[in-house]
This record gives structure tokens, sequence and C-alpha cells, in this order.
């Protein structure tokens, strides 16, 4: 759960400490340099995640990438993460998690102000190959969410934490304004569902699981299970 917090942190703690017309945690990086992220270093010791953009405020052809060290060198952009689906610049606003092994890592940033985007890499010597990450929402309810296209999503905080080289645990947050109840009926325990003063209706799904990447690179996951739920007014 260690993950799951430092991301909730940053969700909430970061947004109060930045000008509410921005909200965005930003670096301006000089030429040639790469900000390695938090936990970015792998656990050999051979490899890290790093960021870099260009232009002020870096906005600019951002990217992640998979870096040979300790000479900190680029060996290759990491997919999906680009300056079309990052909202923040500044190294310490991403984050990795490292299998034991540095075969896999999960690396976790902010796509929009209360919505974290999750991407899975298998770490193959000095390739990163992204991995179609697990899905609790779509597991329980047939259908995946694009955040560009969503609007009744409001907040979604995924979080993966490693408990072997190839086992994983794995929470899922999100929170939906939704006209009725259909979504937190379909849900059941995983859903809950709280009035709102204008008649709509908010939508919690909370939601954990233990998984396991499987040889032939699929994912094997556990049944869901509730998660936890926060007191909505």
């Amino acid at each position: 759960m260690q993950l799951r917090r430092a991301i909730a942190a940053l969700l909430f703690v970061v947004l109060a400490g930045l000008p509410q017309a921005r909200a965005t945690a930003e670096h301006t990086y000089a030429k040639g340099e790469y900000g390695i992220i938090s936990g970015g270093w792998a656990p050999n010791k051979r490899l890290a995640i790093a960021v870099h953009g260009e232009g002020d405020g870096a906005h600019d052809k951002f990217h992640a990438y998979l870096m040979a060290e300790p000479g900190h060198r680029r060996l290759m952009t990491l997919d999906n993460v680009n300056d079309d689906n990052i909202l923040d610049t500044a190294p310490d606003a991403f984050h990795a998690a490292w299998s034991a092994d540095s075969r896999y890592v999960a690396v976790t940033f902010r796509s929009e102000r209360h919505i974290v985007t999750l991407n899975l890499y298998a770490v193959d010597g000095r390739r990163a190959r992204l991995v179609d990450a697990p899905d609790l929402f779509r597991d329980a309810t047939g259908r995946s969410i694009d955040r560009k296209t969503d609007g009744d999503m409001r907040t979604s905080v995924p979080a993966l934490t490693w408990q072997a080289p190839r086992r994983f645990h794995l929470t899922d947050y999100r929170v939906f304004v939704l006209d009725g109840t259909a979504l937190a009926d379909k849900l059941g325990p995983l859903g809950k569902a709280t009035a709102m003063k204008d008649g709509r209706t908010t939508i919690q799904f909370s939601a954990e699981a233990d998984g396991e990447l499987l040889p032939d690179g699929r994912i094997r996951m556990g049944k869901p299970r509730a998660g936890q739920f926060e007191e909505l007014e």
C-alpha cells in the first residue's frame, strides 16, 4: 500500500501547494538533463527510468526513458508517456515500482488532476516492452474507460506493488458522477453510491486483487475483493 499512499499524496498534497490555475509539478530541463523519477533506480542498479522534456516547463517533446547506469546513458523511449498524456513534468511526480529481479517495472503518473495512468513494462536487457496492464474495473464491468472521452470518471488511482519477481498486488480506486445508481448496482460490493445534493450520484469503485505474470507474457489475476471507500458528502 506504500505506492498507493504516495500517489494519493501526489493527487492531494502536491495540489495544495501549487497555484490553482496550473496545479502541476513542473521542471525545466537543461540540455542533456534526464531526471530519474521517484523509485526509478532498478534493484540491480544497472537500469533506471528518467524523464526529459524541452522548453519552459518541459511540455514539449516530453518522454520517459530507460537508462543504462551508472553511465546515465539513454537506451530507449518508453511507450505511452508523452506530452499528450502527462500533466506534470517534474521527475518526482512520476513513480516507478520495479520487481525484485529488475525484469518488470510499473510507472505511474498523472494524466489529469485526479487521473493516474499506470503503465507496466517487461524489461529484457536494454529493451522495455509495454505490457497490457491489468484493469480491475474492466474485469468487473466488461469495459475499459478512455480518460479522454469519459468525463463521468472524476478520479482514478491504480497502484501496483510487487510481492515476488512475477507476483504483484493491484489496487484500483475510481470515482464517477452519474445520473442514477446502475453502475453501483452492477459493481456490487466493489461499488458504493452516495447521493449528491443536485440529484446526481457519486459512485466509488474500489477493488484489489493479487496477480501473476505468466511465462508466456499473459497476466493471471485472482478474484477481486472490495477495497477501501471514502466517506463522501
